[in-house]
């Protein structure tokens, strides 16, 4: 399926709102096609489960992996999960440590040679895992697949768009996000690497597993296209858990990795002087990346400089 670079909402709205796959397609297991593992992590989330399982399924992707990992819902999430299950892989509800040992647990049972997960409340958009699929038999080296994500409120209305530049794990580290786990692919040997992600934080778990990413990963590729979106909404994490518990949080990690944090200080106010050259970085490539006005020649010099680094850039030419 050809992916387009770009979508509005009602597309959005349109593509979760039924079931749109051929069964035939998902249950033919088409080992001609590298295996896409994903694990949705739930619980109390069926206002919006459906969506998300409909966002996997939709992508009628022939050898495609959905292990759902409920938590113990007593929401109405069960009866959907069961709505679906002739296509889902694994499941299970019963109560566990939340969503880092329901991504661990997911990621146990997961058998793909391509893996990574999607939050019971966001979403894929159409195409998307072909367009992995694709990237990663073009790119035999590649072990990173990162696209770009849309942010859309409750009802599937998109109030943002990303615009990612090449990974760096020092932006990562000291400046602010440059993916989302929304439109990401690992490599299943590389996530093995990597190992399991910290269970004994609830937020933030994500943003330490991809810095142990960034620190291993040689071969990344960053799409121009959306390939997810994330949702947020009052019952979301970055709604409920306060700035200052999210801030001890971050704290050990960064310390973990090595960087000297003052408690004192948020995060934006830290005496980073990384930080201001990766400022430069981001938007100098934000403007040879993204910028209609930037020559082809002078674009295509940027991707060459990039691959020589190890990171691929697909859409920008």
């Amino acid at each position: 399926m050809a992916r387009q670079a770009e979508f509005v909402s009602t597309e959005i709205r349109q593509f979760v709102s039924r079931p749109l796959f051929d069964p035939r397609v998902l249950l033919s297991r088409d080992s001609s096609y590298p295996r896409i593992s994903v694990v949705i992590p739930s619980y109390n989330q069926a206002e919006f489960l459906e969506r998300a399982i409909l966002s996997v399924l939709n992508q009628n992707y022939p050898n495609t992996e959905l292990v759902v990992i409920d938590g113990g819902s007593c929401d109405g999430s069960v009866e959907l999960i069961r709505k679906y299950e002739p296509y889902i892989s694994y499941w299970v509800s019963e109560p566990d440590k939340g969503q880092p040992n329901a991504i661990n647990k997911g990621f146990g049972r997961a058998t793909g040679d391509i893996v990574g997960w999607q939050n019971s409340d966001d979403l894929y958009l159409p195409g998307f895992f072909h367009t992995v699929a694709e990237t990663f038999r073009s790119c035999p080296n590649a072990q990173w697949f990162i696209g770009n994500v849309y942010l859309v409120d409750e009802k599937d209305w998109i109030t943002w768009r990303s615009r990612f530049v090449p990974f760096s794990v020092y932006h990562l580290i000291y400046l602010d996000w440059n993916l989302s786990s929304q439109a990401t692919f690992v490599k299943r040997r590389l996530a093995d690497q990597v190992g399991a992600l910290r269970e004994d934080i609830q937020v933030a778990f994500d943003w330490d597993w991809f810095i142990r990413v960034g620190r291993l990963a040689k071969y990344i590729v960053l799409h121009k296209a959306c390939g997810g979106c994330y949702r947020i909404h009052q019952a979301s994490k970055l709604k409920t858990y306060s700035a200052d518990s999210r801030w001890a949080i971050e704290v050990q990690i960064l310390r973990g990795q090595g960087v000297q944090v003052r408690d004192d200080l948020p995060y934006n106010q830290q005496q980073w002087w990384q930080a201001r050259l990766l400022k430069l970085r981001r938007a100098t490539y934000v403007r040879l990346l993204y910028s209609p006005r930037i020559p082809p020649p002078l674009r295509g010099m940027a991707l060459q400089f990039l691959r020589s680094r190890g990171i691929v850039c697909r859409g920008f030419d």
